[in-house]
């Protein structure tokens, strides 16, 4: 296991990965993730964080892997004591208009874009890089590999969590609260029953197949 200036890094690698060159002593180093590209219905949401090198948060890692409490215990410390934090978005609608990875990466951009501070560098999950003007790098499963990318997973679902609980509200009888808009069972039965609401992903396939929009 080796611990790198922006926090703890969980992977403990035979031969270097491309990430762990990359210098972060003295720098604003950001992670940025998205949550939400899966589901039929809401947006998808981004989070970008810079944590604080002084003050590393233990027990960071990819948001899927964590309990709910845990989730929610470390969402509050990441707000609390990272140097900047910030949410980006992509609703509906734009995904239907650019489709769901051009939206997810437009999330990253708002996410980015919207920190407090700039970032020298910035590590995205995944591999694929939104185009913008700061120097980053893609690294597939970095959720579970570098500290900062960590924490804005966390964020990100979190907050994605949280906003479908208002659906859940707003548009009874889907289970929102229960399936997050993921094409469980009981949400396709949901569609099937009551047709899509006004924040469902109409360019999705099981959405396109429901009924018109309520």
């Amino acid at each position: 296991m080796s611990k790198g200036a922006q926090g703890e890094y969980r992977a403990d690698l035979a031969e270097q990965e491309p990430w762990q060159s990359v210098p972060t002593q003295g720098r604003l180093i950001a992670g940025c993730d998205e949550a939400g590209r899966g589901p039929l219905a809401g947006n998808v949401v981004a989070a970008a964080v810079i944590l604080d090198p002084n003050h590393p948060i233990h027990g960071l890692n990819d948001s899927k892997k964590l309990s709910e409490k845990a989730r929610e215990r470390l969402f509050d410390q990441i707000q609390n004591e990272a140097l900047a934090v910030s949410v980006g978005r992509a609703s509906p609608a734009e995904i239907d208009d650019i489709n769901i990875l051009q939206a997810s990466l437009l999330a990253m951009r708002r996410a980015v874009g919207g920190l407090s501070l700039v970032p020298h560098f910035v590590f995205v999950d995944g591999n694929r890089l939104p185009t913008w003007n700061v120097e980053s790098l893609a690294v597939v499963k970095g959720d579970g590999k570098i500290a900062c990318v960590s924490a804005a997973s966390i964020v990100a679902k979190v907050v994605r969590d949280r906003e479908l609980l208002e659906l859940d509200a707003r548009y009874p009888g889907y289970g929102f609260a229960q399936h997050k808009g993921y094409p469980t069972a009981a949400h396709l039965d949901a569609l099937a029953r009551l047709g899509a609401s006004a924040v469902h992903r109409q360019s999705f396939a099981p959405v396109a197949r429901a009924r018109p929009p309520r």
